[in-house]
């Protein structure tokens, strides 16, 4: 299955498929499950939900319906965003894991640094006392490993200073034209793999021009050339769909950007300036 079974390894050693297939804004119930069970049968081994995306306990039932080793599997999850006392974090975490009812999280993030109410402001105590039920649910095993999403410079220092147990992943927004080198490279540098939610910028940026002449030098999608970058450029990229045959298409990255392909993406401006842009990142 190429890619699909290809891994990172995570800082702890985890090995992690380097390609996840997305499931935010994905309705619970038959929409989740069919998409889930599809991706399955294409052959992701790694799907990434979160307690506020809703649809956990439809995960989980697609994964175990799929007849798949559950330790063939990989399963990221999320703690809400507005957990930012360590019994909150503690409930919500054991929530995320009995809604999924797969005997363990492989990979479980702080979903913000912030509550999505309040975007940009900081709770560092909350964030430690957050990560500390974390730390616990990765003490006992029920966490494989556990990291971090949205987080800026700032929200990073603070738990590589005062918590026990390094974040391995921060899962960020980044698309073609839309890096976030500062943090990125800040997270790389500390060990951290950095994962791309929103590869596609939800579908906005397949129209840019530039996508597609490389595309079309390849013969494959604006898609699939924007998950490719993320790939070369060392990124996890966590692509969403619901149709068979975009799930499908997605899956079909068996190919390599040339250097000089690499070069042009990179130094291309923002591919969708007008997508909704998290204002803590840049």
């Amino acid at each position: 299955m190429g890619i699909l079974t290809d891994t990172f390894t995570l800082s702890n050693s985890t090995e992690i498929p380097k390609v996840g297939f997305g499931t935010w804004q994905v309705p619970d119930g038959k929409a989740t499950y069919d998409a889930v069970r599809t991706a399955l049968d294409v052959g992701y081994r790694h799907i990434d939900t979160a307690h506020g995306y809703g649809n956990e306990a439809s995960v989980g039932r697609a994964v175990r319906d799929s007849g798949i080793a559950r330790e063939d599997l990989f399963i990221t999850s999320k703690l809400p965003a507005d957990a930012k006392t360590h019994d909150l974090a503690a409930t919500r975490r054991d929530e995320s894991l009995t809604n999924l009812d797969l005997g363990w999280i492989d990979l479980y993030l702080v979903h913000a640094p912030w509550p999505w109410d309040r975007i940009a402001t900081r709770h560092d105590q909350g964030n430690l006392d957050a990560w500390r039920a974390l730390e616990e649910g990765y003490g006992d095993g029920t966490l494989k490993a556990i990291g971090i999403s949205n987080f800026d410079v700032h929200d990073m220092e603070n738990l590589l200073a005062h918590g026990d147990v390094a974040p391995v992943v921060n899962q960020i927004q980044y698309y073609v034209g839309f890096t976030e080198p500062v943090i990125t490279s800040f997270a790389q540098e500390h060990g951290m793999l950095v994962e791309a939610y929103s590869p596609l910028a939800t579908g906005d940026m397949l129209g840019n021009a530039d996508v597609a002449a490389v595309a079309e030098a390849h013969g494959v999608s604006a898609a699939q050339v924007a998950l490719r970058f993320c790939l070369q450029n060392g990124i996890l990229p966590l692509p969403k769909a619901v149709g068979p045959e975009h799930i499908r298409d997605n899956a079909e990255l068996d190919f390599e950007l040339t250097a000089d392909e690499m070069t042009t993406l990179n130094a291309l401006a923002d591919t969708a300036p007008s997508h909704y842009h998290n204002p803590t990142q840049g």
